[in-house]
This record gives structure tokens, sequence and C-alpha cells, in this order.
């Protein structure tokens, strides 16, 4: 895999918040389900979401910036960068020049020397007093850790009504288990949550479950930020003599109080009945979500006879559009 910042388009600099909304964008254009004939934007989205694991955790893009594993999280070769090649024979298969001959080390031939022993007093080591036993190059490194396993991916459709409210979900995993899912705060469409453990089995432990979470679009609700908008019809004697009438809510429908020559256009607050807010705990009651606006719309009736009839001649003789000088 390339570098996981050229993945997703960030500096190295790049904030968490920064490094969230670029695979955001890149998940929402590659996602498999919208491009069902072009294989390459699999194999993209594939790669942004691995650059993200890595990056979205902090002690491993710590790692990767500092060289220790590589864009797929493994442990790079501490000794990679050093030669090899110690032999028995002298370069060129002569012997060394300036007179240095075998009988200068005490009888000893190539054949003969510990070569940790050189090592060690090239490179500052030598014999423990107490145990004996050799210290720095005369050590074998230790063994790589073992990969754990791959992760799985799974997709949660929300219905919209329970991520405004943060309702918990039912997820079925691959081992055939069922569990509850708290939804976080503020979550939306492309929202990634990662289940620890919960993936393929591996030498070094199993992999995670990560969940994308699809949020459901609404017939009359829209989301805007942490509020809800939606638009409340009326009947012209409900905005002119003032109703008590019934409004949708995601939490279930709320009785509102019309007041008598109520205006079309009027925007009314419900408190505390708009979209979960991110990072609010449990608890804070309305202070935990935003508030649903309500916008109120006047209609008119289909038949328009009886109601002329009733007007006769009478005319408004207010001047709504005086504003705009006409």
């Amino acid at each position: 895999m390339r570098d996981p910042y050229g993945t997703l388009g960030v500096a190295r600099t790049a904030s968490e918040k920064e490094v969230k909304s670029a695979y955001r964008k890149l998940a929402k254009e590659f996602h498999p389900d919208k491009n069902k004939d072009n294989p390459k934007a699999a194999e993209r989205f594939s790669d942004a979401t691995k650059a993200y694991d890595l990056l979205s955790d902090k002690a491993k893009r710590a790692q990767f910036d500092r060289g220790e594993i590589d864009a797929d999280g493994n442990p790079l070769n501490p000794f990679g960068g050093m030669g090899g090649g110690f032999g028995r024979g002298y370069p060129g298969g002569g012997r060394p020049s300036g007179g240095f001959r075998d009988q200068e080390f005490s009888g000893m031939t190539p054949d003969d020397m510990d070569l940790g022993d050189l090592f060690e007093g090239l490179f500052g080591g030598g014999r423990s007093r107490n145990s004996g036993a050799k210290r720095g190059f005369g050590q074998r490194p230790p063994p790589p850790p073992k990969k754990r396993g791959a992760d799985i991916q799974y997709r949660l459709a929300v219905p919209f009504v329970d991520a405004a409210s943060g309702k918990d979900q039912r997820i079925t995993l691959a081992d055939g288990k069922t569990i509850n899912l708290k939804l976080p705060g503020g979550v939306e469409d492309g929202t990634q949550m990662r289940l620890k453990g919960k993936g393929h089995a591996g030498p070094g432990g199993n992999g995670d479950g990560i969940v994308i979470v699809e949020v459901g679009s609404h017939p009359f609700f829209v989301r805007d930020g942490d509020h809800i908008r939606m638009d409340l019809p009326l009947t012209l004697d409900e905005a002119i003599r003032g109703a008590k009438v019934k409004c949708p809510t995601a939490d279930g429908p709320v009785m509102l109080t019309i007041k008598p020559g109520t205006n079309g256009g009027t925007v009314m607050r419900l408190a505390g009945r708009g979209w979960t807010r991110s990072g609010a705990k449990s608890g804070d009651g309305s202070s935990a979500r935003g508030d649903q606006l309500v916008t109120l719309e006047i209609q008119l009736p289909e038949d328009l006879d009886a109601l002329n009839e009733t007007l006769g001649d009478w005319e408004d003789p207010a001047k709504p559009r005086e504003k705009f000088g006409f």
C-alpha cells in the first residue's frame, strides 16, 4: 500500500479532524455500493480504509512517522540498512597490506577467532564479569511480533429517527453473535465504529470489526447540523382562529399550540427534539441534542367557492409588499 498520507491526500501535519474528513470524502466517493461496476473504486475504498485505520490510531501513526512500522502496520527490520558480508578471507582474497600477519594474533588464524568478541570490542561490548554472557552484537534480535487477524467490515443501516435520538442498534457479527451497539453522538452517514477483537483470528490475536453507519433518509424530516427541520401544514381556519395540532418528532408526536392570526412561514422551536450532539454524554438532558424547527404553512381549501361567498366584497387593507416599493 502507498503512503497512507498520500492515499488520503493529507499532509503529515494533518489533524485528526482533517484525516477523518478526508477519509469520509473518499469513502462516500468510492464506496462499493455506489460503484458496483468499477472494481478500481473498491480498491481505492479499501486503501483509504487501511490508511485511515493506521492514521486514526495515535500509537500506530507515531510508530509509522518514526519509521518503526510500514503502511500496513508491520514492523520494519531495525538492521535493514546495515551491510553484511563479514567473511573469513581478506579483501581480494589476499593478505592485508602493511605487513600485518597471522602471527600477530598470537598464533590464531581467522578460523580460530571469535567474531562475537571482535564485534564486542569494536562496539563497546565485552563480557559480563558476573555471568560471562555476551552483549551487543553477540545477541540475537528478538523475533518479530506475530501478526493479528484481518479486520472485518460491517454495514449498519440506521433509520433516520434512530440516528437522531441515538437509539441503540442490534448487529449480527460474522461469528453469528448479535450485540447491542450504542451510536456515538453526532453520528452521520459514513461514521465508522471499531469493535475490538471482533475480526478474523490470527497468530497475534483477533482483528477488529469496522462498522460503517449508513443513515437513512426521511419523508419529511431533514437534518440541519444538530437541528431537524420540517414543514407543518395548517388549515386557514386554524391559522385565523388558533388551534392545537399534532406535530411529529423523532421521539413521537407532540401537541403544538397555534396562536390566532398565525402567519405562514412562522418557525416554532421544539427544544431538545433534534439530533444527538457530538460528544454528548448520557444524562445531559435536552443539552445533549439540538432542536426541531417547525415551519408553519397555511394551506387553502380545495373548494374556494364557499370562502369567496363568505368574504363577499371584503378586501384585506394590509399592504404586505409595501416594503418592496409597490
